[in-house]
Formats: structure tokens, C-alpha cells, sequence
């Protein structure tokens, strides 16, 4: 009788067993489902929507200082590195809204720019206040001078001077210091652009139905690393990060093609530098090791991944394709920690990464698209 109940048992953990293998077994020649990527006009359609919300909450007076004409150029080239006070910005201030305006202005980046670029955009803000909170608004020379001097839309002739603001206030840096534009209406079909920026920080983005340019833009900081609730912050950290490493990759073949035999100690394609090229340089990326220009694309991505991902992954496909011509220079030291200048320059593309008067703790970068800044291609007034 015992031995029944035994042999009964183990018929039983048999048939378990054998249920449980046929269970792994499907599991693991059922491919994954990964989740269906964003339509790019979905996602417009949800970025129009933010936008229309937050006009909802402004006045007729507040939705006039947002608004401009898309065809614009005065306003779709106001945009720079500089502070309140020596640039002058317009459009809606982060400082004169409610906290009911300023949280469908967030609301709105949030949804325009994907998770990495709404977090590389915050942490910029969160820096302009540490440094108008540790260096008491004011800065060191490098905030109160960009490349070439202010740009057009700057202070007027007759206004205000270096480090003087309207009314004989200083330079104002901080996350109140913050201005947001539209030109054109916010739009699933016609053209229209998102614009965004304070101290250290441009976007420029435009869209038009399932097409959208985040080119040209100015993603910047000081301080480059600061602490806040006990966490550090390096908002371009992964950029400094990963291009070290990417030129430390190289072999001494390529690193004597990347390393110009020049000084570059600034941005060449700033501010104020709209339809200027310069001639490629450096080590060309067909050149490069599959492993080598998979970090290089990783760098790249660090930019042109800021834009909603329904944008940027089709951005990034066409970096991809194009990367055979394209083209990593560097100039300065190769150890991490040290202030050196990269470019990675293609047919659609041109980055720039300038520590500012040899400083790691103050950085420019620009980021354009010589086809398709202010969305060329496919958007016209």
C-alpha cells in the first residue's frame, strides 16, 4: 500500500515536471513583444495639445508675449548662452508666472523633449540657480562673454552694457531667468516652433506634422557638477564621459588622425553663426572599429537624442546611415578631468563640446543640422 502511494506520488511530480518544461520551453521560443514605438504624429498631436494647455491658462496679455509670426527670423534667431542683462530675451518669463503657468510650461517640455533631454534641461536650470546663489548672480568673465559677442537680438546699441542690466541691475542668472516662444500656432498640420532658453540653454524646436528639428541648439552648464539633496549632478556629464572614452579607444593611428594640430579653445558654430560651415577634421569614422562607432554614435546621441524619442530615433537612424561620413577631432589633453574641445561633424550634422578659458567647470556645446536648422526642410512661412 505504501509503495502505491509512492509510486502515485512520483507519477505526479512527473506530470508537474513535464507541464513546467513544456511552459519554459514556449516562453522561450515565443519571441518578446517589445512595446510599438510612438508615431511621430502622434506624438505632435500630444505636444500641440500641451501647448494649447498652456495657453488655456494665460490671459490675452500673456498669450500675446508668447506668440510671434513663424516667419520671424528676428525671434528665431534671438537665442543664446548669455545671461539677463546682457541678452535680451523675450516671450514668456518662468519668474512672472503663476505656479499653475509655470507647471503647463514644464509640462509641456516634458512632453516635447524625451526623458533624458527634459532631465539634461532641468539639471541646466538647477545649475543657474546654484551658481546665482554661490557666485551671487554675478559669474566669472567666461558667463559675461560668448563667441563672437552677443549675438543678433542682443542688447541694443543704446542699451545695456557688459554685467549691467535695464535700470542699473546686474547680470541675473536662475531658473526664473527662463523665457518661453512659439512662432507660428502650435499645429499638427502647418509649421510652428517651440522656443526655449535662458542662461546656458537654447532650444530651438521646430515641427511640422511628423517631421521635427531640435537644430540649432545650445545645451550648456555652470557649474558642470554641483550637489543637490545630497545626489551630484553633471548635466553633461555623459557627454564628457563618453567622448573621453571614445578617444581613449583609439589606437595611435587614430588618435594622430583626431588630434588637430591646432588649439580650439571655443565654439566655431555658436551663437550668431547661422549658415557658416567649417571644413571637416579629425579621424573619419569609416575608419573606426564597429565597436568604435558604436560609442561614437553614443556620443552623438547624447544631442540629437533630446527630442521626443518618436523624433530622435528616426534622427538617430539617419546619423547612423550617414556615419561613414562623418568625423571626430579633438584638441587638448586625452585624460579625463581635463578641459578639452570635441567636434563630430557630418553631412547633417555638427556638434561642438568647448570647456570655456580652459575651465571643466564651464561648458558650451551647440548642436545643428547644416540641412535642417529651424526645420529647413520641411517648414516654410
Amino acid at each position: 500500500m505504501r509503495s502505491s502511494k509512492r509510486f502515485a506520488f512520483l507519477s505526479w511530480l512527473a506530470i508537474v515536471a513535464s507541464v513546467a518544461i513544456t511552459v519554459i520551453a514556449q516562453q522561450q521560443s515565443t519571441p518578446r513583444q517589445t512595446p510599438p514605438r510612438a508615431a511621430p504624429a502622434d506624438e505632435s498631436s500630444k505636444i500641440v495639445a500641451s501647448a494649447q494647455a498652456l495657453l488655456a491658462t494665460l490671459d490675452d496679455a500673456g498669450r500675446r508675449k508668447v506668440s510671434f509670426a513663424f516667419g520671424d527670423t528676428t525671434q528665431k534667431t534671438r537665442w543664446s548662452n548669455l545671461p539677463s542683462g546682457i541678452f535680451q530675451r523675450v516671450g514668456l518669463r518662468l519668474g512672472d508666472l503663476s505656479p499653475v503657468q509655470r507647471t503647463a510650461v514644464m509640462s509641456l517640455l516634458r512632453t516635447a523633449l524625451s526623458p533624458m533631454g527634459y532631465q539634461k534641461v532641468t539639471d541646466i536650470m538647477h545649475g543657474d540657480d546654484v551658481l546665482r546663489q554661490t557666485d551671487g548672480g554675478r559669474g566669472g568673465p567666461g558667463a559675461r562673454r560668448g563667441p563672437g559677442g552677443p549675438p543678433p537680438g542682443g542688447a541694443p546699441p543704446n542699451g545695456p552694457g557688459p554685467g549691467r542690466a535695464a535700470g542699473g541691475g546686474g547680470v541675473v542668472f536662475g531658473e526664473e531667468e527662463y523665457y518661453l516662444a512659439f512662432l507660428g500656432t502650435p499645429s499638427t498640420s502647418t509649421p510652428w516652433m517651440l522656443q526655449f532658453g535662458g542662461h546656458h540653454l537654447a532650444i530651438n524646436l521646430t515641427l511640422g506634422g511628423s517631421q521635427a528639428s531640435m537644430t540649432p541648439s545650445l545645451p550648456a552648464t555652470q557649474p558642470a557638477s554641483y550637489t543637490i539633496e545630497g545626489r551630484t549632478v553633471r548635466p553633461l556629464g555623459a557627454e564628457n564621459d563618453k567622448a573621453f572614452a571614445l578617444v581613449n579607444a583609439l589606437d595611435s593611428t587614430q588618435r594622430g588622425q583626431a588630434i588637430l594640430k591646432y588649439r580650439v579653445a571655443d565654439l566655431v558654430l555658436g551663437p550668431g553663426q547661422d549658415g557658416k560651415t567649417i571644413q571637416p577634421e579629425g579621424v573619419r569614422a569609416s575608419s573606426l572599429t564597429a565597436a568604435q562607432q558604436t560609442m561614437l554614435l553614443e556620443v552623438i546621441r547624447e544631442w540629437a537624442g533630446m527630442m521626443n524619442e518618436a523624433f530622435a530615433e528616426p534622427r538617430l537612424a539617419e546619423l547612423k546611415e550617414n556615419l561613414p561620413q562623418t568625423w571626430f577631432a579633438w584638441s587638448g589633453p586625452t585624460t579625463n578631468g581635463s578641459a578639452a574641445y570635441f567636434r563630430i561633424q557630418g553631412p547633417t550634422l555638427v556638434i561642438e563640446y568647448a570647456p570655456q578659458q580652459g575651465s571643466v567647470d564651464h561648458i558650451h556645446t551647440i548642436y545643428r543640422d547644416p540641412t535642417n536648422d529651424y526645420g529647413a526642410k520641411f517648414a516654410r512661412p
